[in-house]
């Protein structure tokens, strides 16, 4: 049985894919690492990735682009505009029996091995607090609830869709193809008020064709933090944690990662811990203008 880890990149995303799998190699240097383009401009990071941390491009472009293509015809492009943001989807239909995705706004404190393990209780693994927090905000819309289209237990499952981990063997090309169809059928189900795009349609994915879901932070009471809005977390020894309690990982997730920002300087270690090429697409905020400041002075 094969095991690795999935991430989905392009040159827009090259410095968090660097941080990330520095961070991701620390824990686990030996673990098969397969990149998903997100589209062909991707040279900036591959090179990196591929020389510094052994990172694999996915072995079957001509699946990504099918299964990209497929998707692009079933749902309109008022629906879904950017049918490459759906291109994990890919991961159930590479190399890896048992895998883990992870999205590049991340960074990994504890071997993946650690969450690749709850897949012997389960066919599909997360680790968030979306379910307690957002609810089923940027995922379902209350039709779901009044048409029942999902039991009250499971929509206690809903996730947020950049930490998982899953079986090959979960989905057939055919089965993922009907499902997708069913949300295209149902655009009513989602809540994409928030900009979401994969998100909303991986969890009727999952809650349709998983048969076993586990949230690790329901199984395990203990389970720290993980989003980098947080304030609260502590930095010791470039690891981040919740009180006493070593974070698994940290998403920022919709946070700004930039200058300034929260954790920025932990990012920045991790950024720069094995490439010393300079930042390629982050760059600090930009200074408001002397008459955009006058504006938020006079309306304070």
């Amino acid at each position: 049985m094969s095991r690795g880890v999935y991430i989905v990149a392009n040159d827009r995303v090259a410095d968090q894919a660097i941080a990330l799998l520095s961070s991701l190699r620390l824990c686990d240097p030996e673990i098969p690492v397969v990149m998903i383009p997100f589209n062909d401009d991707h040279q900036k990071v591959s090179g990196p990735l591929m020389e510094t941390y052994d990172v694999q491009l996915f072995p079957d472009l001509g699946l990504i682009e099918k299964l990209t293509s497929t998707i692009a015809d079933i749902f309109p492009r008022d629906f879904l505009k950017l049918p490459n943001k759906m291109r994990k989807l890919s991961a159930w239909f590479g190399p890896f029996d048992e895998f883990a995705y992870i999205d590049t706004d991340i960074l990994l404190f504890e071997s993946i091995e650690s969450t690749l393990t709850y897949l012997n209780q389960a066919d599909f693994v997360c680790c968030d607090f979306h379910h307690k927090g957002r609810g089923l905000s940027d995922v379902f819309s209350s039709v779901v609830v009044e048409q029942k289209v999902f039991t009250s237990e499971q929509l206690t499952q809903v996730f947020n869709s950049g930490f998982w981990a899953s079986r090959k063997e979960v989905f057939t090309l055919d089965k993922m193809t009907t499902l997708l169809k069913e949300c295209a059928a149902h655009r009513e189900y989602f809540d994409f008020s928030s900009g979401t795009t994969d998100q909303p349609i991986l969890n009727y994915l999952i809650l349709k064709g998983a048969k076993r879901c586990l949230n690790i932070t329901q199984a395990n009471p203990n389970e720290p933090g993980s989003w980098g809005g947080t304030p609260y977390f502590r930095t010791i020894d470039h690891r981040l944690y919740d009180g006493d309690r070593a974070l698994r990982y940290l998403h920022w997730a919709g946070t700004p990662l930039h200058p300034g920002g929260p954790y920025w300087d932990l990012w920045h270690y991790y950024r720069f811990r094995n490439v010393d090429i300079p930042l390629i697409n982050i760059r600090p905020p930009e200074k408001p203008s002397l008459w955009k400041r006058f504006k938020q002075k006079i309306n304070a």
